[in-house]
């Protein structure tokens, strides 16, 4: 064989060059992120550790009743009068909050506010018992010590929204005062307004009296303060007298 024809051959029995090999295996990485689990259990991973840090940024703990208050009295609303000043003062004249009596010596406070922030012994005495239940008291009651009648009038100047008998409550009065102020006059006897009336402070709205719900109290007026529905103890919003 010539030598022409044996370089010939050992040309042919080369090996091929790298550009013309078979492809190369796919690495561990490229088998691993080809499995059809791997990215939602990424995903999974990757939520629950969101939730962790929003968890932990909350707090670390769930919504809580206030330690100091009374089982079962958790849906009782009270609202600090400091919240809305603006409800405090009647639109036009600009009064001041008053008790709905001409101040006596003879006047007591017979049943008090309930106040969820007081001692267990004062939310027992503010506690209003009926029909083998107990409610809070969203108001202050009076009474005189004699047990007579006395006069009630407006708090604050306003418009008579209701003036009707109730079958729990006696007689009721309730003034709109403007700002989402409202005055509300329980146990009442003779009436001396209607609805739609225009009442100014100090106007006498009817007689104290009885009611069924408080008739351990005897003759008496229960008042209560709305400030935007929310009921407001009467001292945060009344200046002495």
């Amino acid at each position: 064989m010539s030598d022409q024809n044996k370089t010939t051959r050992k040309i042919e029995e080369a090996p091929k060059s790298a550009g013309s090999s078979s492809p190369a295996k796919p690495s561990g990485m490229k088998k691993f992120f080809s499995k059809r689990w791997v990215f939602p259990a990424a995903y999974m991973a990757a939520a629950a550790i969101i939730v962790t840090i929003l968890w932990l940024n909350a707090g670390g703990s769930g919504t809580k009743e206030p330690q100091d208050a009374a089982p079962g009295l958790s849906g009782v609303e009270t609202q600090d009068a400091g919240s809305s000043p603006e409800a405090l003062e009647a639109a036009a004249s600009g009064e001041s909050l008053e008790w709905p009596f001409v101040s006596s010596g003879d006047l007591s406070v017979s049943l008090p506010f309930y106040d969820a922030n007081a001692s267990e012994d004062k939310k027992a005495a503010a506690m209003v018992e009926y029909n083998n239940s107990f409610t809070p008291h969203t108001a202050i009651d009076f009474a005189r010590k004699d047990q007579k009648a006395f006069e009630v009038r407006a708090a604050m100047s306003g418009k008579v929204t209701v003036a009707e008998q109730t079958p729990t409550n006696g007689y009721e009065v309730q003034i709109d005062h403007g700002n989402g102020l409202v005055t509300v006059y329980q146990s009442l006897d003779d009436l001396k307004v209607k609805q739609g009336d225009e009442v100014k402070q100090g106007d006498v709205l009817a007689m104290a009296g009885r009611s069924e719900m408080e008739q351990n109290e005897g003759v008496h007026v229960h008042f209560e303060v709305r400030n935007n529905g929310q009921s407001v103890d009467p001292n945060s919003l009344i200046k002495a007298q």
